[in-house]
């Protein structure tokens, strides 16, 4: 995607004043036409990003007004229809499907798979599952970098960065991060490696700014912090200890969550081997018919674990709840999360994250008191974030920019404690990139 560099010589090259002139004449300005393109894809993105906004507060404005016991009955409607979509359109996949496509299909992602992508997440999220529309975003979006780079007969790494730039602008429009949007769309590819596809970073931020200029002027929404946090003023040296003490705290909460996940991923396989007829998997829809009524379950019991905790978060900073009845919303929204996304319903967990990690903080700031509830929140959710999906950098760019924190120091502190205290073999599977690395982190791990 980017221009070759020269090859190396011993001598240094000289230009002639005409030769130089002659450049400058041709194009004065750093300014190619592989910058325009990636305007175009960003500008698109955040087009997309925007009706698919739209579209899903209206559908959530509706399926809001049921409370209570009903959900019992509409949680499990929603995932019938979840289901239904999913086994006639076709499966969507996942976060580690878009993974391994960047990694083994050269960066090609199918836009086949966008109109399954795009009912089942509307019905998913405006529903009240625990998953955000962060995965949605960049899967149909990438899969429009792909298809532009298809128009435009790109092969290999230039195709790669064309899904690379337009994955950003998917995750840019939702957090209102530029930046910490190109970032995360490059971190999330291994569990490793920081930024493995370097050359792809400028496509990705110019990708990303103008896919954010888009988002917000339609929806108004970016602009300003996405939460108000209490106000918190880096003052002393001992505040990067209690980062590092709540660091230590949210990777421990990521070894539960992951712990959680697994174990329902692991019941879900079971149930769907529990065939009357025959030994094979029951279809989808049955699956996802289930997981409604367990968030339904969920819901009735922790009102705040339905939704993806976009605006859910607002209630944890603005009211007065006990450490233990936090602690224990943590859990539940742990559980909802697993239970969203091993069930069927489509989304992303970033979100749904950040709330549970700011639930836990801050009940540990209830419970030692004269910690700074705001560090304790933030750092918390740097921490658990950073330990389920190994992006540190981006974590804490993302957090500075959402929360409106402007010494993003100890978040990083934090984000990095996480990433080093997490298993070494990550939730997102894909991320190891190959099956032989998948095994030997598990011989490892057995012994």
């Amino acid at each position: 995607m980017l221009p070759k560099k020269p090859s190396a010589t011993n001598e240094t090259q000289r230009w002639t004043f005409a030769q130089l002139f002659g450049l400058v004449k041709r194009n004065p300005l750093m300014i190619s036409r592989w910058a325009i393109r990636w305007v175009i894809v960003g500008t698109a993105g955040g087009l997309f990003a925007a009706l698919y906004w739209n579209v899903l507060e209206f559908l959530t404005h509706r399926l809001q007004r049921f409370e209570g016991f009903s959900l019992l009955i509409v949680m499990p409607l929603c995932g019938l229809f979840i289901g239904l979509v999913i086994h006639f359109l076709g499966d969507p996949g996942e976060i580690a499907v878009i993974v391994d496509n960047i990694h083994f299909r050269g960066g090609r992602l199918d836009v086949r798979k966008n109109p399954s992508m795009i009912l089942a997440s509307l019905i998913s999220i405006s529903a009240g599952g625990s998953a955000g529309p962060e995965a949605p975003l960049v899967q149909v979006t990438g899969s429009f970098g792909t298809w532009v780079g298809d128009r435009l007969k790109l092969q290999g790494e230039d195709l790669r960065t064309m899904s690379l730039a337009a994955m950003a602008a998917g995750f840019t429009a939702l957090f209102g991060a530029p930046l910490g949007g190109a970032m995360f769309a490059l971190e999330i590819l291994h569990h490793e490696h920081i930024v493995e596809y370097y050359e792809a970073l400028m496509p990705a931020i110019v990708s990303s700014c103008a896919s954010y200029l888009v988002f917000a002027a339609i929806t108004h929404l970016g602009i300003a912090p996405t939460w108000h946090f209490p106000q918190y003023h880096l003052e002393n040296i001992d505040d990067f200890a209690i980062a590092i003490v709540f660091g230590i705290i949210g990777a421990m909460a990521g070894w539960i969550f992951m712990g959680i996940f697994r174990g329902c991923d692991a019941f879900w396989q079971a149930v769907s081997r529990l065939h009357l007829f025959a030994r094979i998997p029951s279809p989808i829809y049955v699956r996802t018919t289930l997981a409604g009524f367990g968030l339904g379950i969920l819901a009735v019991l922790l009102p705040l674990t339905r939704y993806f905790g976009h605006e859910e978060l607002d209630s944890v900073l603005t009211t007065s709840f006990g450490a233990i009845f936090l602690l224990t919303l943590a859990l539940g929204k742990m559980a909802a999360i697993s239970m969203t996304v091993t069930g069927g319903w489509r989304g992303g967990f970033i979100i749904p994250l950040f709330f549970t990690g700011a639930c836990i903080g801050k009940a540990v700031a209830i419970l030692i008191p004269g910690l700074n509830p705001a560090l304790a929140m933030i750092c918390t959710m740097a921490a658990l974030n950073a330990a389920v999906t190994r992006t540190p950098i981006s974590t804490t760019l993302l957090l500075s920019k959402l929360t409106n924190l402007n010494p993003l120091t100890p978040i990083l502190f934090a984000s990095l404690i996480g990433f080093f205290l997490a298993p070494k073999v990550p939730l997102i599977a894909s991320q190891l990139k190959s099956h032989s690395e998948t095994h030997e982190l598990n011989s490892q791990n057995s012994h």
